[in-house]
């Protein structure tokens, strides 16, 4: 839609601007009176960039304002209203005001904010769809608060545990990448101008070193190539499955990527059954935002069990992927009629895998780190000095 600027004047006479992203001028002016003001003028303006996808913790903000709003007796356009003034975000800000034109224009909460996926998930809009047909709209908004919370705390910690070795590892490619351009080339100069056959290790430092500075445009742009064809081979459902099976599979890493997705997927199927929404839907909601094609598969498997009269169990566990202790639970869940805490009780539990997992995964990576760099390094000094060592050795 269109993007006009407007200027109206308000019930007590005062002058306001401002923009709002509607179909017509005409529909601006209905806008306004809704709002008991006069437009006086309207322009459509140059349409913005929508802004990437909103931070999870406004959008955490946004849900706790809102429940205690709802759950205090504010009607729900009051609310939005109140919360489109003073959020920080200003993308945030202007979505919130659109939801605020469609809910005022007969649309339901959950549809007005199925247009904006940069803000709200899939698994927001079906929790929020099932609170406004069960009449507890504030409950459903401070359970998605607290999974909102808890989701981003998961996925913080495991990009916090993939920092610390990225940022080792960048500082040993740029110590060894100074060393093969400027130091190496100067014992390579020592060591023409003596005529002496040289160690092996010796060499083969000293031809790495003419490779990079020969050679350093086709290194980056076979790099670049390498990344640019894996990035497409993920894009690709066979790639993506691939790649994610080998991420699970990896050592260390994939223990502890296994068990986020586990924690990921017990707490939001837990939180959409508990909320009203059917577990056929919940199941596919949850395929869909698992971030992981392994997972998907699984549950998706599990979603077409279902369908056929079985259960979720069986499939999760002929997947592999989830462990004895998650489908054995879940089992129990189902024959007793509360999987949905069920469900809670085992994301609590992987939660705690996870904290484990990362401090494990740190405390682990520092040594290995250190000496992995100082092989690496101290490896390409001592190949340097043996030449050096040899020749003490013969005047000796």
């Amino acid at each position: 839609m269109p993007l006009f600027e407007y200027t109206a004047r308000t019930a007590t006479g005062e002058e306001t601007t401002g923009t709002v992203e509607l179909a017509s001028r005409e529909d601006v002016a209905a806008h306004l009176r809704k709002r008991r003001m006069r437009l006086v003028r309207v322009r459509e303006a140059k349409s913005r960039k929508r802004g990437g996808r909103i931070p999870t913790r406004d959008i955490v903000i946004f849900t706790r304002q809102f429940a205690t709003m709802i759950n205090s007796g504010l009607p729900l356009v009051q609310a939005l209203d109140i919360l489109a003034q003073q959020t920080d975000n200003k993308t945030l800000a202007e979505v919130t005001k659109q939801v605020v034109y469609d809910v005022e224009s007969g649309n339901t909460l959950a549809d007005a904010l199925s247009k904006h996926k940069n803000a709200f998930t899939d698994l927001y809009i079906n929790m929020v769809a099932a609170g406004e047909a069960g009449g507890i709209l504030d409950t459903i908004l401070l359970r998605l608060a607290v999974f909102l919370e808890k989701n981003d705390a998961i996925v913080r910690k495991v990009k916090g545990a993939m920092i610390y070795p990225a940022v080792i590892f960048a500082v040993a490619a740029i110590a060894i990448v100074i060393l093969l351009i400027f130091v190496i080339p100067t014992f390579q100069q020592m060591f023409s101008s003596v005529q002496m056959e040289l160690p092996l290790p010796t060499r083969v430092v000293i031809g790495m070193s003419d490779l990079l500075q020969n050679y350093w445009w086709a290194m980056i742009a076979a790099a670049v190539a390498t990344v640019f064809a894996i990035r497409r081979y993920y894009a690709t459902p066979g790639g993506k499955l691939v790649i994610d099976r080998l991420m699970l599979g990896a050592p260390i890493v994939g223990d502890l990527l296994r068990k986020s997705a586990v924690s990921r997927f017990t707490r939001t199927l837990g939180t959409l059954i508990s909320s009203g929404v059917s577990i056929l839907d919940g199941l596919e909601i949850t395929a869909r935002t698992a971030g992981n094609r392994v997972i998907h598969d699984a549950v998706m498997e599990s979603r077409g069990s279902i369908a056929g009269g079985e259960t979720i169990a069986d499939p999760l566990q002929k997947s592999g992927v989830f462990p004895p202790m998650v489908t054995s639970m879940i089992a129990v869940g189902e024959a007793t009629g509360g999987l949905d805490q069920m469900l809670t009780k085992i994301a609590d539990f992987y939660d705690d895998e996870v904290d484990a997992a990362v401090s494990a995964l740190l405390s682990l990576l520092e040594p290995v780190m250190i000496v992995i760099l100082g092989v690496v390094v101290g490896g390409m000094i001592v190949a340097m000095y043996l030449p050096i060592f040899n020749m003490i050795n013969a005047v000796g």
